[in-house]
């Protein structure tokens, strides 16, 4: 028998780890996210570091920026549709919809197949156009990069149709887990016997780890659904789901280039080797983002859910736990990745502690999105996709606008105060669009219950 201290302090938490409730099956979600993220991280970040050791500063950078810009657009070569599963799955499972989840999930796939195919394809056709304009070190990375681009969206919309059904390992292990090991390991195999410390041999391993990890997600994912439905009928409701996706593949596309914009600028302007240094600063105060992740990853559905059913209140109330499961761990994180920033940039080789500066002025913007949380995910599952658009389209401006005019006046300094200024106008468009439309205060010291209660929520008409 536990003492009864420690039992008032043991058994809420059993009682997430075992309960279906809804709220505490997010919580679940959120810690196993949380967890995922925080194993993906450490290895991630070790992956990086023998990288760099592997390749130097110059090829090293030339893998980071050609990598930053397939995965870029490997995500957002889905249009949407991955984030549109997670949309809808978890109203139809509500009303046991199970010939709509048949048709959401497997139109899902084969449309993110095609569509990534597709611009691939013109990707591959435009480098061989423009070849000779591109810098010479960059091409075959970015030709061999071009060919992940259909794993890599396939890949999200499997993540996406695991996570609406709250199967948070299944869900990231392959992309944060599995996915950088695999790299890892590849790479270190193939300079084993011989091949040559370059960016050309991280990209074919890098290649080589994303078909290996798709596929076996795939398998994963399928058994797992012909287990929960049995076989039935496909009811598609393409127009309703591509309706839904297409502002959604703009939020997230100008989120995918708010967030790695940076890396692209840096790269279009500068050498490799500065690529290098802001890509170890910004990767190694990454580590604050997980909690982000965790956060959004089990927020999702939940939002869903809680919209669909009407309950605003009810809404209101999650939404504000959401905030606070972003902002202390992430301050907390952050604080002790800045502590030991010097140390872990030095891992990269003794160049890389030039970054340790641009940590602290990436970590101000870090916690101003912290102050906030997932806003834009509670707007996207509210049905307010344009006005989130909207949101990200003018966040994504400052930032371009800032990193343009910056990086060739201050460099990389210039480039972590464009990326901290962005998130800052980020966070305040935000705050004022969820206020505005949801009656939802979203800051991490406000009480979002009795805001909406003030504003007359629960009796707003939706």
């Amino acid at each position: 028998m536990l003492p009864s201290g420690l039992r008032g302090r043991v058994v809420p938490w059993l009682r997430v780890l075992a309960s279906d409730d809804p709220r505490t099956l997010a919580q679940r979600m959120a810690l196993v996210a949380f967890a995922i993220r925080v194993a993906s991280a450490a290895i991630a970040f070790l992956t990086q570091i023998v990288l760099a050791r592997l390749m130097g500063e110059f090829e090293y950078g030339i893998f980071v920026f050609v990598w930053a810009l397939v995965v870029i657009i490997g995500d957002m070569s889905c249009l949407g549709f991955h984030t549109t599963v997670v949309r809808f799955l978890p109203g139809y499972a509500g009303r046991n919809a199970h010939a709509e989840i048949r048709g959401l999930t497997s139109t899902a796939r084969t449309f993110a197949m095609l569509s990534s195919s597709a611009i691939a394809a013109v990707g591959l056709l435009l480098l061989w156009l423009l070849r000779d304009s591109v810098t010479g070190y960059y091409v075959v990375p970015l030709f061999i990069g071009f060919f992940c681009m259909p794993m890599i969206a396939l890949g999200d919309v499997l993540e996406s149709t695991a996570r609406a059904h709250s199967w948070a390992v299944v869900a990231l292990s392959p992309t944060y887990i599995a996915r950088p090991l695999l790299i890892l390991v590849f790479m270190v195999l193939a300079v084993t016997y011989g091949a040559p410390h370059t960016a050309l041999t991280a990209m074919a391993a890098a290649l080589a780890a994303t078909y290996l990890t798709t596929v076996v997600q795939f398998f994963n994912i399928v058994h797992r659904l012909g287990k929960r439905y049995v076989a039935g009928p496909h009811r598609t409701e393409f127009s309703l789901w591509l309706k839904a996706a297409l502002p959604i593949f703009l939020i997230e596309g100008f989120g995918f280039l708010l967030t790695n914009s940076d890396v692209i600028v840096v790269g279009l302007f500068l050498d490799p080797e500065s690529v290098a240094i802001y890509f170890a600063a910004a990767k190694t105060m990454a580590l604050v983002h997980f909690v982000f992740f965790s956060v959004k990853a089990a927020a999702a559905p939940r939002f869903s859910a809680l919209f669909s059913s009407g309950d605003r209140v009810a809404l209101a109330t999650f939404a504000g736990e959401t905030v606070r499961w972003s902002f202390w761990p992430s301050l907390g994180v952050g604080l002790t990745v800045l502590a030991l920033g010097h140390l872990l940039l030095s891992l990269f080789g003794p160049a890389f502690t030039a970054g340790w500066s641009l940590m602290f002025i990436l970590f101000s913007g870090i916690m101003a999105k912290a102050l906030v949380g997932p806003g834009e995910v509670l707007l996207t599952m509210s049905g307010e996709q344009k006005l989130c658009v909207l949101v990200y389209a003018a966040a994504l401006a400052a930032n371009i606008t800032f990193n343009v005019t910056l990086i060739p006046l201050f460099g990389i300094t210039g480039a972590a105060v464009a990326t901290a200024g962005a998130m800052m106008v980020e966070a305040l468009l935000l705050h004022l669009a969820v206020r505005g439309k949801l009656s939802i205060i979203l800051f991490a010291f406000a009480n979002p219950v009795k805001a909406s209660l003030v504003n007359g929520m629960d009796n707003h008409d939706r």
